[in-house]
């Protein structure tokens, strides 16, 4: 009888989770479209800086704490940052439908993707920046400017913050960017965030595609 009980209300909650996910993605707004990079309510966080990365950069970590966990990659998005000295990790990744007959189940497509990079700069309060790089024209471009590939952070009056270069792990060390203060380790929790920003920020990024691509996967 307690099985019978348990089945049913597990039937129920499936039945229901689609809905209650459409609910939480509508309720998104533009104000939720940034990624914020820190944790808890730092004081200078009224001012941040914008970071905006496009579709085919992917933003790992920001100040050593991991901010790559979104449902879906290629996703245009906004990265809020404290001022001061911000580290950002970072892959560039370029898409390429294939030439020649593939088998069945094989991907239609090849990914071209970089090694991590490191861009460490300065991020000046209520400052927007963006990401500015060489885009190749061509597969074979692609893999021969990824060996040696990085990007230039430029705000918004053109000046240039500083340019990527190879990340190596030491090389960044976990911090935030409040003086006097010691850095946050990434977490296995700090790296899944609040789930319901996460989808709103997803959400607010997402095509008309993408957005209905997700919710065919929800109602699954």
């Amino acid at each position: 009888m307690n099985h019978c009980r348990l089945s049913g209300s597990f039937s129920v909650f499936r039945l229901l989770l689609p809905a209650v996910m459409l609910v939480v993605l509508a309720g998104c707004s533009s104000s939720m479209s940034r990624v914020e990079t820190w944790q808890g309510n730092p004081a200078q966080a009224v001012n941040a800086a914008t970071l905006r990365a496009p579709g085919e950069i992917r933003v790992t970590q920001v100040n050593g704490r991991s901010v790559g966990n979104f449902l879906m990659d290629d996703l245009a998005l906004d990265y809020a940052l404290l001022p001061g000295q911000n580290d950002v990790v970072f892959v560039y990744k370029t898409i390429w439908a294939k030439t020649t007959v593939v088998d069945n189940g094989e991907s239609k497509v090849d990914i071209v993707e970089s090694k991590p990079n490191l861009a460490s700069f300065d991020a000046k309060a209520g400052t927007v920046y963006e990401f500015r790089f060489n885009k190749p024209t061509t597969r074979r471009e692609a893999e021969r400017e990824m060996k040696d590939f990085s990007a230039e952070i430029v705000s918004s009056a053109g000046q240039v913050a500083t340019v990527s270069t190879n990340y190596v792990p030491s090389q960044a060390l976990a911090r935030t960017p409040i003086p006097g203060t010691a850095g946050v380790q990434a977490t296995s929790v700090a790296a899944q965030g609040n789930a319901l920003d996460t989808l709103k920020a997803v959400w607010a990024n997402a095509s008309d595609e993408e957005k209905k691509n997700f919710l065919r996967w929800a109602f699954e």
